[in-house]
């Protein structure tokens, strides 16, 4: 079915207005057509107003970047995915011995390495900003055994992006231009404020609607999160993903699922090499999302309905936001339904609490659980460099099950799922947010 641009122009516009988005950038590859549009402005205290080419941070979606940037290397039989890190990095070091020598490009790229890696250090704007990172990594602890769960991990894409540049001999931002954005002519797709100050890009706004206290994050953090895109640029990037030879002979293997989360209702129920996974109405949904300070982007990729949507935003209540847009837009072009956020139940879930409340703790994040009015609340405080930037969160909990909860702050429409895992002689878990918190007290 063939999009109608000014209509969507026109939603954009609207649903930006509705949930207080300062700006928003979308684009969509559907029927073999790509769409373009955007709304409101880069930055409320110049007023300058957002251009289909604007580049915004789009995050944590550049870890499928970095993830395809490794598995071209494989592709060319330089490395394998159970190539174990530290024979590629000789000084790799963790805090556990036995995941030192352990740990393999599988685990950093499924989330499955153990690493407690939320390490935000800035360790400089130099050319050795990610070996000076990787080795800062020696501290870091296991919150599980590689390959004994799945936990988001930041630190994990850094020492991958390291790899790449022990591998090609090149910094990851020039081994990136050379492996992607140059094949398929990115030329609004960039990693330093030197370079993306150059065009039409956007800083990020708080919750009071406010500028973000920084611009962004440190040049240390870039594998996993740096890139500045247009959603042109991140749209053309997700198709390469639909064609063999684009970038890689078999993108689909990135798309295979390796591990069942053990929280799915966080947006996906598996990830493959990179990617979230999902089905919606029986179709698969390839996706990453991607939070910096202040900013927000989406990309799903739909591999069987041959259609890839980016919705790049910098500020308001951008998950309420993307889901509306999704929802909408995916249901105009191919009648398909995006499954609702998890909710409380229609009638209330008996559940003893008691073993669930204690204190929960991991690299850059301390959560306590707390009995609350015959239930559970939830409070987050962010720890180390992420002290300012992130911000506290309390949520009362609501049971859905035994183990799996909902919760959101004042004012939040959306739910967000938390899952409670006790191991039998080993550690209980708290799985929200993507990652596995161990409980500590």
């Amino acid at each position: 079915m063939k999009a109608d641009k000014e209509h969507w122009a026109s939603r954009l516009a609207a649903l930006a207005a509705e949930y207080e988005v300062p700006g928003a950038s979308l684009a969509f590859w559907s029927g073999g057509d790509l769409y373009e549009c955007a709304t409101g402005v880069l930055n409320t205290i110049t007023g300058a107003a957002v251009r289909t080419d604007s580049l915004f941070q789009i995050g944590s979606i550049t870890k499928v970047w970095t993830a395809t940037q490794l598995m071209l290397l494989v592709e060319q039989g330089r490395l394998t995915l159970d190539t174990t890190v530290a024979e590629v990095l000789p000084g790799f070091r963790v805090g556990d011995r036995k995941a030192t020598e352990t740990i393999t490009l599988r685990h950093l790229l499924t989330h499955t390495s153990g690493i407690d890696g939320d390490l935000f250090v800035d360790t400089g704007r130099g050319d050795d900003c990610l070996e000076r990172y990787v080795t800062a990594c020696a501290t870091l602890e296991q919150t599980f055994p590689a390959g004994g769960s799945h936990s988001y991990c930041n630190s994990g894409f850094v020492i991958a992006g390291r790899v790449i540049e022990q591998v090609t001999g090149q910094v990851w931002d020039q081994a990136l231009r050379e492996q992607i954005c140059a094949p398929l002519g990115l030329a609004h797709t960039w990693t330093l404020p030197e370079d993306v100050l150059r065009f039409s890009s956007a800083m990020g706004h708080g919750d009071d609607g406010g500028l973000a206290p920084t611009w962004g994050l440190p040049r240390s953090i870039g594998p996993a999160g740096l890139i500045c895109a247009s959603a042109t640029d991140v749209v053309t990037f997700g198709r390469a993903h639909l064609t063999p030879g684009a970038l890689l002979a078999e993108p689909a293997v990135m798309r295979e699922p390796l591990v069942a989360l053990p929280n799915p209702h966080c947006g996906g129920r598996q990830w493959g090499i990179g990617w979230s996974l999902d089905a919606w109405d029986g179709h698969q949904v390839a996706a990453h999302t991607g939070d910096t300070i202040g900013q927000h982007a989406a990309l799903w990729v739909l591999p069987e309905l041959e259609t890839v949507v980016a919705v790049l935003v910098n500020g308001g209540r951008s998950v309420e936001f993307q889901h509306r847009l999704i929802s909408e837009l995916l249901h105009s072009l191919h009648q398909l339904t995006v499954p609702e956020p998890l909710a409380p139940p229609t009638e209330p879930v008996d559940v003893d609490t008691a073993a669930y409340t204690g204190v929960y703790e991991r690299a850059g994040s301390r959560i306590q659980v707390s009995s609350h009015g015959g239930g559970l609340r939830l409070r987050t405080e962010p720890t180390g460099m992420l002290v300012g930037l992130a911000q506290p969160r309390t949520l009362d909990l609501t049971a859905v099950d035994a183990t799996t909860f909902v919760g959101r702050s004042n004012g939040d429409a959306t739910w967000d799922a938390v899952v409670f895992e006790n191991r039998p002689g080993g550690p209980s878990y708290l799985h929200y947010s993507g990652r596995a918190t161990p409980k500590t007290g």
